[in-house]
This record gives structure tokens, C-alpha cells and sequence, in this order.
């Protein structure tokens, strides 16, 4: 029985992979223009073409506002959304389904209630914005561009996909779902001393590697740390030598070891 429900698995999963293929031509264009993944290795690519595959076949790409999602923008977001779950697959992104693609950043309005009672209105503009169910909202503007914001540790496809990550146990409070609490407290220590530490350095106007953004809360650290680990991973364990490591224990990989 075991062994003829995996070859029902295995027969569902080629039909997909058949299904959403990935043209060569499309594939080599992609990974040319991310050095962050033309530096993985071989069989580390080939498994990253598989997820984004299935991403594709799982996931519904809409364009907001007249905009058309083709091929090449679906592709270029899947395979940077795969980047992190690469060690141990998609189902961490179960809980949504839809990707809306913006032309260019937008602008959302905002409402908060202070401890008084007192409403304040404000405009927020976004390039990304990750909701506990979904969507994820992406500007292709700052999609297009990854090769060249790898260099100052900018992407908002991981970034936005670390909020998924954080929230896959209903809280975005920097830390992931883990395998127990004894991991999970070890996780709060490492990462509540290096926001802490980060949250002086952008106070005292220290220029910083991560984005200052991050300092607005620890979510937001985590997802600003994830973006620098996969594409600046060099000067991320230069910077933060246990954040790093941190890192790469949960994402089971070590960017800054590849060439």
C-alpha cells in the first residue's frame, strides 16, 4: 500500500512539473540574472527549478491595475520565493494561493490608534506586503531589479516571503515555526540580542548593513536579515556571525560558502 501511494505521488508530482514546465531558454535568462542564484550549485539549482515549478502550478498571479503577469515575472518571483524553503520544500506556503503583481510601488492607507484612544491616519508606501492567508504583494519594479539590489542586500520577494515564513504559526514575531521550545528558546536569544544590538546601532546613527527599516520591529528584522543572508551572505557573516549561523541552521544552507 505505502509503496503504491508513493507511485500515485510521484506520478501527480511529474504530471504538475509537465504541466507548469519551465522552458530552458526562460530557466538559464532567470538564473543569469540573479547572481545570488547562479552562484548555487548545480544540483541546488536543478531542485530550485522543481519547487518553482510547483510553485507556479500551486499559486494564481494576478496584476493589479491593468497589469499583465507573463511568463518571465512569474517565473523570476517563484524561483526567488523558493530560494528559502530549498532544504525543505513548499509547504510552508500552503496557506495562501494568491501573488498580486503591482507595476511599480504603492501606496496603502493607514490607520492607528494610539493609547489614548485617538486615531491617526497616514499613507504607507509599499513594494511588498505579506497578509497572515494572503496575498503577497510585490512591485515587479523592485522585483526586476534583484540582480543589481543584491549588492546593498535589498529583495523583496525573500523579504515578503519571510514574513510567510515567520507567520506559519499565526504570529509575525521574528521567529519561524520550530521543531520544539527548547529550539525555539535558543532562537529567541540570538535574536532578541542582535535586534537589540541592531535597534542601537540605527539609533546612535551607526550605518548598518541590514536595513534601518528593521528596526520598526522584530518581524521586520527577520525578514531584512533573511534578505541579506541569501543575497549579501559574505558581509551578513562578517556583520552578524551569530545571526548567520542562526540563519543558516533554520534555512539547512550556507550561501556565503558558494563561490
Amino acid at each position: 500500500m505505502k509503496a503504491l501511494l508513493q507511485r500515485l505521488l510521484q506520478g501527480r508530482e511529474a504530471r504538475r512539473l509537465a504541466r507548469r514546465a519551465i522552458p530552458d531558454a526562460l530557466w538559464a535568462s532567470t538564473v543569469a540574472g540573479l547572481p545570488f542564484i547562479a552562484r548555487l550549485a548545480p544540483q541546488d539549482q536543478t531542485e530550485l527549478r522543481r519547487l518553482a515549478t510547483l510553485f507556479l502550478d500551486e499559486k494564481e498571479f494576478t496584476g493589479a491595475g491593468g497589469f499583465e503577469v507573463d511568463d518571465e515575472i512569474a517565473v523570476c518571483i517563484a524561483v526567488q520565493a523558493c530560494l528559502p524553503v530549498l532544504r525543505f520544500g513548499l509547504a510552508p506556503y500552503r496557506g495562501f494561493v494568491g501573488i498580486v503583481v503591482h507595476a511599480d510601488e504603492v501606496v496603502a492607507r493607514r490607520e492607528v490608534t494610539d493609547d489614548d484612544g485617538v486615531v491617526h491616519e497616514y499613507d504607507e508606501v509599499l513594494t511588498g506586503e505579506a497578509m497572515d492567508g494572503g496575498p503577497v504583494m510585490l512591485s515587479w519594479r523592485d522585483v526586476s531589479e534583484a540582480g543589481e539590489s543584491a549588492d546593498w542586500g535589498y529583495n523583496v520577494v525573500i523579504h515578503e516571503f519571510a514574513h510567510v515564513l515567520d507567520m506559519g504559526d499565526g504570529v509575525a514575531d521574528g521567529v519561524p515555526p520550530l521543531a520544539d521550545l527548547e529550539s525555539r528558546r535558543a532562537w529567541v536569544e540570538v535574536i532578541d540580542e542582535a535586534y537589540n544590538r541592531f535597534c542601537h546601532d540605527v539609533e546612535t546613527g551607526r550605518d548598518t548593513l541590514l536595513d534601518p527599516y528593521g528596526a520598526t520591529a522584530i518581524g521586520e528584522f527577520f525578514a531584512v536579515a533573511t534578505e541579506v543572508f541569501f543575497v549579501n551572505p559574505q558581509d551578513m557573516r562578517w556583520e552578524h556571525p551569530a545571526l548567520y549561523q542562526l540563519l543558516a541552521d533554520y534555512f539547512r544552507q550556507d550561501p556565503a560558502k558558494q563561490p
